[in-house]
């Protein structure tokens, strides 16, 4: 971690003040010692383990709490060239986007293997067509992100936040685009994932239980019309028979076609509550948005006031100290 804290930027053009905070998840190590040698500002710290998905929620509202402008995320293997940061924040700072993902050069990463490449593409591509957008590099955990988009951001799953906030920022509209970035020679093999079949299984289940969270009745409409043509067909092949005079012993296939449409208009129902469902979480959502807002602002401007009232006391001090000072010249 000491290696990727001493390659982050001290100054960024556009940025004022830079302050660090590191995730302290459940680790058994020196994690917290060395931040706090090395000068980190914020630290969060887990007494257990509790997945990827809960440190990025926790580290965005810490950041929040704490007055960021533009939160930068990035991992502690030093995976990502800090030096791209500057590259990262730019489009936040042009007010073209809210939220901007770095994309590793996949193919050119000597440490990536020839699967895992192709799962990359392969899980970048799903992503798009879920989300709707055109991020080449969705598991990618380099990333900035605006105040306005960190506080509309949620992620339910415990697995991982790269694919389901790229899912939710492309179906609300959030201004998201990406930008190429390096990638460091590894440090040590990842410990996100045991394997390879079971990050991909993990990741497939994230991106359909989003897809089916922010798109039910699109969702459940596909999963309708295998049945439903299925009961159709079974139908038409029933009658067939009947016009042919044969109908004796096929009941059967009637009795499986009214199955199947009973199962396809059921799934259609299940869609359209889940859409009204999703329809009350969008509400939930916005709710939470202006709960989060007035929460994150109010303690931004205490903490504003009061770094303002020991400034000038600082200054006071200073000027009271220069007129005795001269007092005790005179005499």
């Amino acid at each position: 971690m000491e290696i990727a804290l001493n390659d982050l930027p001290k100054k960024l053009e556009g940025i004022d003040t830079i302050e660090y905070l590191i995730i302290n998840d459940g680790s058994k190590d020196n994690t917290v010692e060395v931040a706090r040698r090395w000068g980190v500002h914020h630290i969060v710290s887990f007494k257990q383990n509790k997945g990827l998905a809960k440190g990025f929620m926790a580290g965005l509202d810490e950041c929040l709490r704490q007055g960021a402008d533009i939160i930068v995320n990035t991992d502690a293997d030093n995976q990502y060239c800090a030096e791209d940061i500057q590259t990262l924040i730019q489009p936040i700072l042009d007010g073209q986007a809210d939220y901007v993902i770095g994309a590793r050069p996949i193919d050119e990463t000597e440490h990536f293997s020839f699967i895992k490449k192709k799962l990359q593409h392969l899980g970048s591509w799903a992503v798009r067509k879920a989300s709707n957008t055109d991020i080449p590099d969705a598991p990618s955990g380099f990333r900035a992100l605006s105040r306005e988009a960190a506080m509309r951001i949620n992620v339910v799953n415990d697995y991982t936040y790269t694919l389901e906030t790229i899912v939710q920022a492309g179906r609300e509209k959030l201004g998201i685009t990406s930008v190429p970035v390096r990638t460091n020679p590894e440090l040590r093999p990842s410990r996100l994932f045991k394997s390879i079949w079971g990050y991909v299984k993990k990741s497939v289940v994230t991106i359909l239980r989003a897809y089916m969270m922010y798109k039910p009745l699109k969702c459940f409409t596909f999963l309708m019309l295998p049945p439903m043509a299925l009961g159709v067909g079974y139908i038409l092949r029933y009658f067939w028979f009947v016009f042919r005079g044969t109908a004796t012993g096929h009941v059967q296939s009637l009795i499986l076609a009214c199955m199947l449409l009973i199962i396809g208009f059921l799934t259609f129902m299940i869609g359209l509550m889940a859409d009204t469902l999703a329809a009350n979480r969008r509400l939930l959502e916005d709710t939470q948005y202006h709960v989060r807002r007035t929460e994150y602002d109010a303690l931004y401007l205490q903490q504003k006031v009061e770094k303002e009232a020991v400034r000038t006391y600082r200054v006071v001090g200073e000027t009271q100290q220069r007129e005795d000072e001269r007092s005790s010249s005179a005499i």
